[in-house]
């Protein structure tokens, strides 16, 4: 009976130790999906965010591109065409006819033209006069600016370049009303073998586009010489006519009529200024290239 009981006791005993070392067993399986559930969950969301921080990592590194506003204006009006007959007659009274553009690789961009006149009075000698108009326009480009800055920094150029003439004597400048957004008359004499010349440079800015007008006067072999106010008002005269043609050429007919003043400034002309016509003397060759070769060497 006593061995029957120990045996019995034995036996539980075994039995007892392969319940645990089954439990025991069973364990790491289940730490193993555990685990492996815990990583997988781990790792998608892991991921999400990943995913997530990317997409506005990506959207923060663009930026807009940067843009100017568009030019006012977007073309010139012929330059040989942009002062009525009847100015031209006051300003080259024998030369009317002889308008003659400069050369450009874009009529859109820059133009000229030019007129001279040579009034033969025999031995008691000649009144000669030289004009010349040219036009600028300015794109607006995203490297350098709107046109209409651009325009600016060039009309302030032509303007100390008028005051910077080789040669000038007795230069002043004052401001033009009534001409454009900003306008500057320069006028100084240039005395030279064939006479003495008055010369009136008037510099004018509407919107994106620059006017220079060049005008001169000289009383040749005798001749008495122009009064250079009267010089100065023809010039200033022939500015606002040109201006209100670019104005008009682009559909607009008030920007002409801007009131504008400016601070000395704008540039050389937009081309040479072509040479006077073959029936002219030669000191009014002379005298006509004198002061715009002056000019175009200091722009």
């Amino acid at each position: 009976m006593q061995r029957a009981a120990e045996r019995d006791q034995r036996s539980q005993r075994a039995k007892g130790r392969g319940r645990v070392l089954v439990c025991a067993a069973a364990v790491p399986v289940v730490l193993l999906v555990a685990g492996c559930s815990s990583d997988s969950g781990s790792g998608d969301k892991s991921a999400g965010k990943g995913s997530s921080g990317g997409d506005t990592a990506a959207s923060a590194g663009v930026s807009a591109s940067p843009t100017v506003q568009a030019a006012a204006y977007a073309k010139l009006p012929d330059s040989c065409g942009v002062l009525s007959k009847k100015t031209l007659t006051s300003l080259v009274p024998k030369g009317v006819k002889s308008g003659k553009k400069g050369s450009s690789g874009d009529a859109g961009t820059r133009a000229s033209c030019s007129w001279n006149s040579l009034d033969n009075n025999g031995v008691k000698g000649s009144q000669f006069r030289w004009l010349n108009v040219s036009l600028l326009r300015f794109e607006s480009d995203a490297a350098r600016g709107e046109g209409n800055q651009l325009a600016h920094e060039y009309f302030t150029k032509q303007v100390k370049d008028a005051q910077a003439v080789e040669g000038a004597k007795n230069a002043k400048w004052q401001t033009v009303a009534g001409t454009g957004d900003e306008a500057t008359l320069v006028h100084y004499d240039l005395k030279k073998k064939e006479g003495s010349f008055k010369q009136q440079t008037v510099v004018a800015r509407v919107e994106n586009v620059v006017v220079t007008v060049d005008y001169n006067g000289a009383g040749l072999a005798g001749e008495k010489t122009p009064d250079a106010k009267a010089l100065a008002k023809l010039a200033e005269q022939a500015t606002k006519e040109a201006v209100a043609a670019v104005s008009a050429a682009n559909g607009d007919g008030s920007a002409g009529a801007g009131a504008g003043t400016a601070s000395p400034s704008p540039s050389k002309p937009a081309s040479k200024s072509p040479s006077p016509s073959a029936s002219a003397s030669k000191a009014a060759k002379s005298a006509s290239a004198s002061p715009s070769s002056s000019a175009s060497k200091k722009s």
